[in-house]
C-alpha cells in the first residue's frame, strides 16, 4: 500500500517541481538585477524622450491613471510629466513581486508582471513619516 501511495504522488511531486521552476522563483539577486534592468531603460527612455518607451515601461494601472488624469494618451501625457532624469542606482529592494529602485535623483517602484518589471510609481520623493509623493503612479 505504501508504495502505491509514493507512486501516486512522484508525478505530482515532479510536476510541481517542474512548474515552480518555470513559473519566477528566481532569486533575489536575479529579481534585483531584473528590476534594476527595468528601472534604467525606464531611465534611458526619459533620457531620450522616448515616449512610446516609457509608457511601455509602465504597468497598466499606472498608464491607465496617467491617461485619465491627463485625458489623453499615454504618449501625450508622459511627455509633460516631471519625472526626472536619474542614472545611478544608490539601492535595490524586491520584496515578493514588489521592488524599489532609488536612483541618484529618482525613487523609482516597481511590480513583477508576466511580460517582465513594470513601473506602478515614478518621480518618488520620500517624506519623513509620511508615504513617498509620487509624479506618476497608479490608481
Amino acid at each position: 500500500m505504501l508504495h502505491e501511495r509514493t507512486r501516486r504522488w512522484t508525478p505530482v511531486a515532479g510536476a510541481a517541481l517542474a512548474l515552480a521552476s518555470v513559473s519566477g522563483c528566481a532569486s533575489l539577486s536575479d529579481r534585483e538585477d531584473a528590476a534594476t534592468a527595468s528601472a534604467l531603460r525606464f531611465e534611458t527612455a526619459i533620457a531620450r524622450q522616448d515616449s512610446a518607451a516609457l509608457c511601455a515601461a509602465l504597468a497598466p494601472g499606472t498608464r491607465q491613471e496617467l491617461e485619465d488624469t491627463a485625458k489623453s494618451s499615454c504618449e501625450q501625457a508622459i511627455s509633460g510629466s516631471d519625472v526626472p532624469d536619474a542614472s545611478g542606482v544608490q539601492r535595490v529592494d524586491v520584496y515578493g513581486r514588489q521592488a524599489r529602485v532609488v536612483l541618484d535623483a529618482d525613487t523609482l517602484f516597481l511590480s513583477s508582471f508576466p511580460d517582465g518589471w513594470k513601473i506602478t510609481a515614478a518621480g518618488c520623493e520620500p517624506r519623513p513619516r509620511k508615504p513617498y509623493k509620487c509624479e506618476l503612479k497608479g490608481g
